[in-house]
């Protein structure tokens, strides 16, 4: 029995590789992305240049042959500088390609994820409605199958969806109502509708406190067709597929906040540094020492946390305690985080050219994407034995 927790070479190499295009590609160039609210298609081509699409995704599909653990990696180096950039790979990979990998036909995975793990084209992941988001069982989309054609007619809208209306989307997997058990409760399926589907509407882009640099959008479906082929697995399991999915994603975003948690580290410990006040610099103040100690010893555990289930999931062993674990603690000392380091920056941290302003926007979302911090606790009572 190993207890060494290092990475292994490959994924060190990868983690700093992505360090590095992080440093020196997103950096420098991201904030004006995000003053403008602008989608940052250079950075995200270099990306998918990159491999980062593909990276959980077998070669065979034109993947690069990695594991869940190898995207987490990249997403946490990502997210030290920026969650909007982050945010686009996680949505892209997890919410996007992972669906058809996980649950579609052949056909499907060989005629859609080339070009997902290429970077080519993104997919996002139509799961909330106006009305539901954690209750996602009261989805109110609905899908009918034609009888003369086959086809599924799709009616419908879903909200707050990441990367769903770029120039690079390429399509939306869409959960929708296909039937009624015995006991009336709904069957719930998902389906692949491409970008430009007739019928199938992209609202503008949300007007959102963080994230800035990202693609959010409402999506309409008014009589949208799609052939019989695009129904992703089987009919009335749609739900389950996608809890499946979202428990997977709970480890991505738990990477992506223990990131930015870290990047408020980073960008605090170089301020106390050279920041001076009454003739010496403030991280010669044990206030200031305390509290970056305290958001070093956050990073860390979120990070032992998040590694801890994609560890599991890699293993192909029970996760989704562990997973709502990681994204419960890292989400909300990711706030903590970003907090601290707005208060160590003093009146810099409230202007907007400053990183650590941006990570204050940023991180509160994380507290409620991909399962609130409240459904979090209601996952781990419930694998407790109680509730």
């Amino acid at each position: 029995m190993s207890l060494d927790h290092r990475l292994s070479s490959e994924h060190e190499e990868l983690r700093r590789t992505v360090e590095e295009f992080a440093q020196k590609a997103v950096a420098p160039k991201i904030g004006e992305f995000y003053e403008r609210h602008e989608f940052p298609y250079e950075i995200v081509r270099q990306m998918g240049e990159m491999g980062l699409f593909g990276l959980p995704f077998p070669e065979e599909y034109g993947g690069m042959g990695g594991d869940y653990l190898a995207l987490c990696l990249a997403l946490e180096e990502l997210a030290r500088v920026d969650s909007s950039v982050a945010i686009t790979l996680e949505a892209a990979v997890s919410l996007g390609a992972m669906p058809i990998f996980r649950f579609g036909t052949e056909e499907q995975k060989r005629e859609w994820l080339p070009r997902l793990c290429s970077g080519e084209i993104m997919g996002a992941f139509g799961l909330t409605e106006p009305d539901f988001g954690s209750d996602a069982g009261g989805t109110r989309t609905t899908a009918v199958r034609d009888a003369k054609t086959g086809e599924w007619v799709i009616n419908g809208t879903k909200s707050f969806i990441t990367n769903s209306g770029t120039d690079i989307t390429g399509l939306v997997t869409v959960t929708a109502v296909t039937g009624r058990k015995d006991d009336g409760a709904p069957l719930i399926s998902s389906f692949i509708v491409p970008s430009g589907t007739p019928g199938f509407t992209v609202a503008a882009p949300y007007s959102k406190v963080g994230w800035n640099a990202s693609d959010t959008r409402e999506l309409s479906f008014s009589d949208v067709r799609v052939p019989e082929a695009n129904l992703v697995g089987e009919e009335g399991r749609g739900y389950a597929q996608f809890l499946r999915i979202l428990d997977e994603g709970r480890i991505a975003i738990s990477a992506l906040a223990t990131g930015l948690a870290q990047g408020c580290v980073d960008e605090s410990v170089a301020y106390a540094n050279s920041r001076h006040a009454f003739g010496k610099p403030i991280g010669a103040n044990q206030a200031i020492q305390f509290k970056l100690a305290d958001m070093e010893m956050r990073a860390h555990t979120a990070r032992v946390a998040w590694r801890d289930a994609a560890s599991r999931l890699i293993l192909g062993e029970p996760f989704k305690k562990q997973a709502a674990l990681a994204k419960l603690y890292s989400s909300e000392i990711a706030v903590t985080n970003a907090r601290e380091a707005t208060q160590i920056h003093g009146g810099y941290g409230f202007m907007n050219e400053y990183p650590v302003a941006r990570m204050w926007r940023d991180s509160k979302i994380l507290e409620i994407g991909e399962g609130t911090s409240e459904v979090q606790r209601m996952l781990v009572a419930r694998e407790l034995g109680v509730g």
